[in-house]
């Protein structure tokens, strides 16, 4: 298949899953594996999350610029604000889950990416968010948040180096397990990928390979992960995890088929 489409199906997954709690790992992974693709280049799949990483940015730019002026405004000037206590609570929030997660991603990440690790990983995970999200209470909204919910969140995204886990449904799991309502976690699970993300952007910077292919794997991802957030924020203020439970369990069992058929 021509590389440039293999881009935008890339590029598009990419906007899907990772903002939804089924794994973008599992998904980037998996399909090159199941069509006989070249498997992704890991500069490539930063470029990838960097588009992701621009439609958080650009969705939430007025929460970030109240984010970054209220935390300014609470180390400087001393002035309490929700949103300086919850920008401070991010970068804390941020430091565990980023160091432990670059640390168990660079020594363990290669042998994990094995078939039936990744649909094992994606069945438990889907289950765990079943359950959680079924019987956990909407206790807690996004402004009262405290420094538990939002640190023991952060600490649960560094289980996204299991690829078929996925940083949005470790942290939506551990926030509905916590009493977060559904909205709430999901916004403050895309606010707290935005620091880990730019920082591996940053860190592969050198690496990338500006060239078409480039281009479209970032802009798809960039476009369709705006329409995801859309969809997601409106969705779960009447909507469940269910439905995103259900279908990493099934995509878990036809992971399992296809190995055995292969």
């Amino acid at each position: 298949m021509n590389v440039y489409i293999q881009s935008l199906i890339l590029g598009i997954v990419q906007g899907l899953t990772e903002l939804l709690p089924i794994s973008s790992s599992a998904h980037l992974n998996l399909i090159p594996w199941i069509f006989n693709w070249e498997g992704l280049s890991e500069s490539f799949d930063v470029a990838l999350h960097f588009g992701t990483l621009l439609a958080i940015g650009l969705f939430f730019f007025k929460d970030w610029l109240e984010l970054i002026k209220g935390g300014y405004n609470l180390a400087v000037k001393k002035e309490k604000s929700t949103e300086g206590r919850m920008f401070w609570f991010i970068v804390l929030a941020t430091i565990p889950g980023g160091i432990i997660g670059f640390l168990l991603d660079h020594f363990l990440e290669d042998s994990l990416k094995h078939p039936l690790i990744i649909a094992t990983a994606l069945i438990v995970m889907g289950i765990i968010l079943y359950v959680a999200d079924k019987n956990c209470k909407s206790e807690i909204s996004y402004n009262k948040m405290g420094l538990k919910e939002t640190f023991l969140i952060g600490v649960s995204q560094a289980l996204a180096f299991i690829p078929g886990v996925s940083r949005s449904g470790a942290t939506m799991t551990m926030g509905r397990l916590l009493k977060v309502d559904r909205e709430s976690v999901a916004k403050y699970s895309f606010m707290l990928s935005a620091p880990i993300v730019l920082a591996a952007t940053i860190f592969k910077l050198s690496s990338f390979t500006l060239n078409l292919q480039f281009f479209i794997g970032v802009l798809a991802s960039f476009l369709v992960g705006i329409a995801v957030i859309k969809f997601l924020m409106q969705y779960l203020k009447k909507g469940s995890f269910k439905i995103f439970a259900v279908y990493r369990v099934v995509v878990g069992l036809l992971v399992v088929l296809i190995y055995f058929l292969k």
